[in-house]
């Protein structure tokens, strides 16, 4: 009897030891199983210490009977924790299955990450053109050999602003720069073109070295210019004898003696104007031949509308002419030729003044758009035919008796040398505008 209750008390401590064991690995057993099986174990221990309590004389009889029923709960015991184990079987066969399926499929999309991004070292050290990766305070992050080729080292941790202040220097054309430790006579010239920032505020810059396309580009500008000079040599002549005769005959007359004081002084003021007239067609002349050389400023635009009304405001007001300026620039600023712009617009609103007649008005306006500044010089004159439209910008072209064909073409020529284009608009009988259309500051790319 001693020996049943011993073993009945291994069973019950075996039973919780392995159901503790399925628990640890996360196999829950049924609650009515263990519940059935320590009750039964508790009970038959109950009976049994109740029954050597109570008897002795028929411990034989009950014995038999108690340890059938003890064998009994304990085969159906051992075959439900038998199921329970099998099945667990099968969940750490099924689970080692998955587990290496996952790591088999990680390791592939490692070793495909590992050779992209070779590929991407290996295509970033062989680009020509300079990249720079931008983290999300604008510091570079990452470069190639050919930005270091360009910009020069330490680059790696600097601002980018810190870089463009050191080592940049703007020209007319967004995007465009010059490099400042360049001192040769063509400068190294690049393109930096950026793209939008991705969700954690970081930048890729691109950089091209644009030095020889910019150099061959200018040369066929040149080519352009004295190609045009050349095609109209003929009419430049006759422009200039016209002029040139009308003051050799005013000086002729200078010599004679009996001319009174004021008739004397009349051919020298006629002379003195052919003669001005002169130097004001091969100053243009020259200008168009040699073209514009920037010198760059940044400009508050309403500065230069200011500027612009003082100037032409009293030569419209001698012809009894309204002049109308509306500023809608919002304080924003250029990168330009400051002197060159002021002729270029002088030369339109002379031009409009001199279409127009008295009572009509002339309007210079400044409109904005997220990559321009729209300067426009309206006028309520006789307008322009279509026809004459398309020769408007030719050179020594001109509607005009006194004029010499070249102050458009040298506005043009002033304007694109600023990155910038201009068009007209005009009708016959409604009025003439010109438009001016130059790039925005963008502040390094």
């Amino acid at each position: 009897m001693l020996k049943l209750s011993v073993f009945l008390l291994k069973l019950n401590y075996r039973t919780e030891q392995i159901c503790q064991s399925y628990s640890d690995h996360g196999v829950k057993v049924s609650d009515a199983i263990l519940h059935a099986t320590l009750n039964n174990c508790h009970t038959y221990s109950s009976v049994q210490t109740n029954t050597n309590i109570t008897t002795t004389s028929d411990s034989s009889s009950t014995d038999h009977e108690q340890l059938r029923q003890a064998f009994a709960v304990f085969n159906e015991t051992s075959q439900q924790l038998s199921g329970v184990y099998k099945e667990l079987q099968l969940q750490v066969v099924q689970l080692t299955k998955e587990l290496a399926l996952a790591n088999g499929e990680l390791h592939r999309q490692l070793v495909a990450k590992e050779d992209l991004s070779q590929r991407l070292s290996l295509l970033l050290t062989a680009l020509p053109a300079g990249v720079i990766a931008l983290d999300t305070l604008d510091c570079v992050e990452q470069v190639n050999p050919a930005a270091i080729k360009i910009l020069g080292e330490p680059l790696l941790g600097l601002p980018w602003l810190t870089v463009i202040d050191e080592r940049l220097r703007q020209t007319t054309v967004a995007n465009e720069w010059n490099l400042k430790q360049d001192v040769s006579t063509c400068p190294h010239r690049i393109c930096i073109e950026a793209s939008t920032c991705d969700s954690t505020g970081r930048r890729i810059l691109l950089i091209h070295d644009i030095t020889e396309a910019h150099t061959m580009q200018e040369q066929v500008k040149r080519n352009q210019r004295l190609t045009s000079m050349g095609e109209m040599a003929a009419n430049l002549a006759h422009q200039l004898r016209t002029p040139l005769s009308t003051a050799l005959l005013y000086a002729t007359h200078l010599g004679n003696d009996a001319l009174t004081g004021d008739e004397r002084r009349q051919f020298s003021a006629r002379t003195t104007e052919r003669l001005h007239h002169l130097e004001h067609l091969i100053n243009d002349m020259l200008r168009f031949v040699k073209g514009e050389t920037a010198q760059l400023e940044n400009v508050v635009i309403s500065s230069l509308l200011a500027e612009l009304q003082r100037v032409i405001e009293p030569q419209l007001s001698r012809f009894k002419l309204q002049f109308i300026v509306r500023d809608n620039s919002g304080g924003a600023s250029l990168m330009i030729d400051y002197k060159a712009l002021c002729g270029a617009l002088t030369n339109l609103l002379e031009n409009a003044m001199q279409a127009s007649s008295a009572g009509d008005c002339v309007t210079l306006t400044c409109d904005l758009d997220n990559e321009a500044v729209m300067l426009t010089v309206s006028d309520d004159g006789p307008g322009i035919d279509v026809a004459l439209q398309e020769r408007l910008f030719e050179p020594f072209y001109t509607t005009r008796a006194e004029g010499t064909g070249l102050g458009l073409a040298i506005v043009r020529g002033v304007i694109q040398s600023m990155g910038g284009n201009v068009q007209v608009n005009s009708l016959p009988s409604i009025g003439s505008e010109f438009v001016i259309r130059l790039p925005r500051n963008t502040g390094g790319a």
